[in-house]
């Protein structure tokens, strides 16, 4: 007789994550949500700002219309990243299991001769 939990593990071998790795885990994916927002909100919204700022920051001179063409795909990347966290988020909560199927439940079963 084997005890087994529901998903195939065996009950008891269940994989343990110390508390320094959930905290790593966590703050990761709150990194993933507050990267893009940061960025979405410290772009600015003249071109010529922002060419101005790399050429400070890098010392690379770019056109007003570089810069522009740049701050438009700044956007769609960032509102990409957006759209991908909202569906990963909302894809992971509708296939989460029931309380009552997590692991942690075996259910005992025999292999017949």
């Amino acid at each position: 007789m084997s005890a087994h939990c529901q998903c195939g593990r065996i009950a008891g071998k269940q994989r343990r994550t110390g508390r320094l790795g959930m905290c790593v885990g966590r703050a990761a994916a709150a990194g993933a949500w507050i990267a893009p927002g940061a960025v979405l909100a410290l772009l600015p919204k003249c071109p010529a700002c922002l060419a101005a700022y790399i050429g400070l920051w890098t010392g690379l001179g770019i056109s007003i219309s570089a810069a522009g063409y740049l701050r438009t795909v700044i956007i769609v990347a960032c509102s990409a990243v957006f759209v991908f966290l909202i569906a990963n988020t909302v894809l992971r909560f509708r296939h989460r299991p029931n309380r009552e199927s997590r692991c942690g439940t075996p259910t005992f079963t025999e292999e017949l001769p």
